[in-house]
Formats: C-alpha cells, structure tokens, sequence
C-alpha cells in the first residue's frame, strides 16, 4: 500500500491517503457485480428461460454497466478523490477518461441527485422473481432470491460501509456514510 497526497478543494496538496490496487478495487466492487449476475440469472429462471428472459437479463446487466458509468459520468468529477487511485472502486480513475473534474462543494449535491438512477437495479430482479413464484412455486428460484436479497441488501451495504466506504477518503462528507453511520433511536 502506498500513500499519496489528497488534492484540498483548491487543488493544493492536502492530507495522506490511502492508494487502491485494481485487485483491492476490484475486492471493493465483487458484491455489486455478483448482484449484477444475481439478478440476470433470476430474470431468465423468471421467463422460464424463453427469449423474454434473456432480453430482459442483457437489458439488466446493460443497466447495471450504465449504472456504474452514470456515477462515474456524474458523480465522481465531483469528487475529491477524482482521477487518483485513492478511489476505493476505481470509478475515480476511470471516470477521469470522461469528464474533467468539477467543483468539489458539489459532490453532496451530485450524489444525493443520481444515486437514485441506480436504485432500480435492487428491486427489479426482486419484483421479476415474486410474481412467477406466486404462479407456480420453484424452489431454485427462491433460493436466487434469497441469495440476491441476501447480497443485495446484506453484504453490499456491510462490505460498503465496513471496508470500501470505511476507508474511503472522503467518507465524511458523503452523505450515504452520513446516513450509514446515524446511531441507532
């Protein structure tokens, strides 16, 4: 692990961060795409396998590839941590082929409008699984569900917010670590 200086808002050198190694990122980015392919094999298994199933598992997957390309187009040129490799996912540095940075005040702004673009892409594969198990039980396919919904909405938030969000540089102005880390009642 290596150490680089954090750019402050006004492109000066700021504190030492942590750097990421594609491995590491790729580490941080393992639960989003396993809900990726979850959710493809759950749309086919919810067509029975016809040509329906697999369109809608292509237009999945493209949806969760876009998805990522939209925070990175729209979100991260906001970010402090743009185009280093202090990025905990990396989207920073590949967003930087893009965009050129923005204003860093921004970044709450920006994060709060787009993420909800990907929210969908959580549910959709939820919902497409419900209604054929309501017309005729499969246990195959309630077991995707389950392990969907158990990566989804377990291990994607826990590996977020204990690893890649908690060694994130600018956690703390991050509103999704703002709300994540809110104590309890």
């Amino acid at each position: 692990m290596t150490k680089q200086t954090a750019p402050d808002n006004n492109g000066q050198s700021g504190e030492a961060m942590r750097e990421y190694s594609p491995a590491q990122e790729l580490i941080n980015n393992t639960a989003y795409i396993v809900m990726i392919l979850l959710g493809a094999v759950i749309l086919i298994m919810s067509y029975g396998g016809s040509a329906e199933g697999w369109i809608s598992a292509i237009a999945y997957l493209a949806y969760g590839v876009a998805g990522s390309f939209w925070i990175m187009v729209f979100v991260c040129p906001f970010c402090r941590y743009f185009d280093t490799r202090s990025c905990p996912c990396g989207y920073g540095r590949i967003a930087a082929r893009f965009r050129v940075k923005e204003t860093v005040e921004c970044f709450d702004e920006k994060f709060k409008k787009h993420i909800p673009v990907i929210v969908p892409l959580w549910f959709i594969p939820i919902v497409a699984g419900v209604i054929p198990l309501i017309r005729g039980f499969s246990l195959p396919l309630l077991v995707l569900l389950i392990i969907f919904a158990i990566n989804a909405f377990v291990i994607l938030p826990l590996v977020s917010t204990r690893h890649g969000c908690k060694e994130c540089p600018q956690k703390e102005t991050c509103p999704w670590m703002k709300y994540t880390a809110q104590p309890a009642g």
